[in-house]
C-alpha cells in the first residue's frame, strides 16, 4: 500500500514537471536554465528569520568566517534578517546541508557547485571578481614565438607537455576540450608530463617541448615576476574562462527575499582586507550557471564525474579517506617529535 502510494506520488510529480534535465527528482527545470525552479506552491517557499551562510571548506574555517564578517553584516542589513556563519568540514557535507534545508546561502568550490545545483537546489548567481570580469583563469596553449606552430592542428605528431595526471588545466581539461577541436592527446600528439605548470613553460622556452597547455594565471605571474618574457611565446589556444567558487542561494527561498539577496550581492564592494584575502577581487561578479559553468561540466563529463547521488557519495568517501590520511600523518609526526 505504501509502495503504491509512493509510485502514485512519483507519477504525480512527473506529471507536474515536463523537464528536470540532470536535476534530482525533487526539482524541476521548466525554463531549462539548468537550475531548480522556484516552487510554484506558496506553501513550499521559505522565509526564515535567520539566514545561514557558509563558504567552501578549508583547513581553518575561522579564516573565511572572519573574511566574510563584513559581508554578512551587509547581507543582514539588506535583507532585514539575522545572518550566521555555518562552518562545514567537507564539500559533501556542505551539499547535504543545503539539500536538507539547513543552509540558505553559500559559496561552493568550482567542482562541487555541480553537485549542489543538481542535488541540493542550489542557484549560483555570482563569483568573486572585478568590474571587468570574474576571478578565474583560462587554459592556454603556449609555443615559442619563433616556432612554426600557429594553430592547434600544427601540433599533430609533436611533443606536448601536460603537467600531471590529476591537474585540471594541465591535463584533464586538455583531454576533455581538445578533441572537440580535432586534436586528441596521446593520439595526435605525444604527451609527456613536466610535473608543474612553470616547468612546462620553461620546457617550451628551452625547446624540450613543442607546446604546453598551462593555466593562464600561472603563466601571467611568471611574466610579471620576470621569470620569462611574453615576447618569447605565442598563445595558439585559449579556453573559456574557468570560474572560481560560486555564490548563490537555495531554490525554495521566498522570491521577495531572493530579490534582496541578489541586490546585496550586486551592490556589495569588498573592503581592503577582503580584497587582500581574495587576490584583488573587489566585488561579486554576476554569472549564469548554464553558460559560465559549461566548461566545468564538459570536463566533468569527459573525465567521468557524475553530479549524481552516487557521485556525491564517492566524493564523500574520498574526502573521508583524505581526512583519515591527514590525521594519520599528523599522528605519526607527533609521535616522531
Amino acid at each position: 500500500m505504501i509502495l503504491a502510494a509512493g509510485l502514485l506520488f512519483s507519477s504525480a510529480m512527473a506529471a507536474d514537471c515536463s523537464n528536470r534535465g540532470d536535476l534530482d527528482d525533487r526539482y524541476c527545470d521548466e525554463n531549462r536554465d539548468m537550475v531548480a525552479d522556484t516552487p510554484t506552491d506558496p506553501k513550499e517557499l521559505k522565509n526564515p528569520g535567520t539566514l545561514v551562510f557558509s563558504y567552501t571548506p578549508v583547513e581553518d574555517p575561522a579564516v573565511y568566517k572572519d573574511a566574510f564578517a563584513d559581508f554578512q553584516k551587509y547581507l543582514s542589513d539588506k535583507t532585514g534578517k539575522k545572518v550566521i556563519y555555518y562552518s562545514v568540514h567537507s564539500n559533501s557535507a556542505q551539499v547535504e546541508a543545503m539539500r536538507s534545508g539547513r543552509l540558505h546561502i553559500a559559496g561552493f568550490s568550482t567542482g562541487p557547485t555541480g553537485y549542489a545545483v543538481n542535488l541540493a537546489g542550489y542557484v549560483p548567481i555570482a563569483v568573486k571578481g572585478t568590474e571587468k570580469e570574474f576571478q578565474g583563469y583560462n587554459l592556454i596553449v603556449l609555443v615559442k614565438a619563433d616556432s612554426p606552430y600557429k594553430t592547434m592542428d600544427d601540433l599533430k605528431g609533436k611533443v606536448v607537455a601536460h603537467t600531471s595526471v590529476s591537474s585540471n588545466s594541465g591535463n584533464l581539461a586538455p583531454r576533455a576540450l581538445f578533441p572537440k577541436i580535432g586534436i586528441t592527446p596521446d593520439e595526435d600528439y605525444k604527451v609527456v608530463y613536466s610535473g608543474k605548470h612553470d616547468q612546462s613553460v620553461m620546457g617550451v622556452l628551452s625547446g624540450d617541448y613543442d607546446a604546453a597547455p598551462v593555466a593562464s594565471d600561472v603563466y601571467e605571474r611568471m611574466v610579471e615576476a620576470g621569470r620569462v618574457k611574453a615576447k618569447d611565446f605565442r598563445t595558439i589556444y585559449t579556453s573559456a574562462r574557468f570560474p572560481t567558487s560560486a555564490f548563490g542561494y537555495a531554490y525554495d527561498l521566498d522570491p521577495e527575499l531572493v530579490a534582496k539577496i541578489k541586490a546585496a550581492f550586486a551592490s556589495y564592494r569588498f573592503p581592503p582586507e577582503m580584497q587582500e584575502t581574495f587576490g584583488g577581487a573587489d566585488r561579486f561578479y554576476p554569472i549564469n550557471y548554464k553558460d559560465d559553468w559549461q566548461v566545468v561540466r564538459d570536463i566533468a563529463f569527459a573525465t567521468g564525474t557524475a553530479y549524481s547521488k552516487n557521485g556525491l557519495q564517492q566524493l564523500a568517501e574520498k574526502e573521508a579517506a583524505d581526512a583519515a590520511k591527514k590525521r594519520q600523518a599528523e599522528s605519526a609526526g607527533a609521535k616522531a617529535q
